[in-house]
């Protein structure tokens, strides 16, 4: 294959990477007045400074997984860039794949990009936006979930950590925002809960809603969990 033909590949692996979970998954995302993953890096960080990290990272296909499902990135975008000119390593989960679900892998960019916020003494922020676990992937999924816990406290006290509640984040997904420095989280789209309120229905037969659960204001005005709170994503 000549150096045209490889370049072509590439570019339109980038291309279907930028695409995430794919059009219409997108489309449902800013109907709901969210930003996809990419979105929010580009918005946060200073011009033309992002550089990504591990882009066409592949996890294998499950037997619980739907042949037709292209997830090329695992479902988080991660990299670093500058903001106002200082260095940042950042993760930025994708919702429109996998419900932004955290699978072996996934957690291993992550792990990889906390890695080296470490060994340069740069913030780690995370704009969090995730459902969970990946079912399908089973106890690997959870003992992802435990890597990452490792090393948010390996880096408590050392580095800033830094956590933006971006949607509905449940169970994993807000152990670890739990126990960083900082936590973000926006008006109305927003949430943290252990679980969520159908399982809580079903529990205890208490009704709550998402927002009265772990919406923004319950955990900046009653919990204490989380410190700021924006209108939307872009100010927040």
């Amino acid at each position: 294959m000549d150096i045209y033909a490889k370049l072509r590949e590439l570019t339109a692996l980038q291309e279907a990477t930028k695409l995430g979970g794919g059009i219409q998954r997108i489309t449902r995302q800013h109907e709901n007045g969210k930003m996809t993953a990419r979105e929010r890096i580009e918005l946060l960080l200073d011009d033309d400074s992002f550089v990504e990290t591990d882009t066409f990272i592949k996890g294998e296909m499950t037997d619980f997984t739907k042949p037709e499902v292209v997830n090329v990135g695992e479902g988080v975008v991660t990299g670093y860039g500058r903001i106002q000119g200082r260095l940042v390593y950042l993760f930025s989960q994708d919702f429109t794949v996998f419900g932004g679900a955290l699978g072996e892998l996934h957690s291993r960019k992550i792990c990889k990009i906390m890695d080296l916020a470490l060994k340069n003494g740069a913030p780690i922020i995370g704009l969090n936006d995730s459902g969970g676990a990946r079912i399908q992937e089973g106890v690997s999924a959870l003992s992802a979930y435990g890597d990452i816990f490792y090393r948010n406290t390996l880096a408590s006290g050392v580095i800033p950590q830094i956590s933006v509640i971006m949607g509905p984040c449940a169970g994993g997904a807000v152990y670890s925002p739990a126990i960083t420095d900082f936590i973000f989280m926006v008006e109305k789209t927003s949430q943290m809960f252990i679980t969520g309120p159908q399982v809580i229905k079903s529990v205890t037969r208490e009704e709550v809603t998402t927002e009265e659960l772990g919406g923004a204001m319950t955990h900046n005005r009653t919990s204490g969990v989380a410190q700021f709170i924006g209108p939307s994503e872009a100010e927040t």
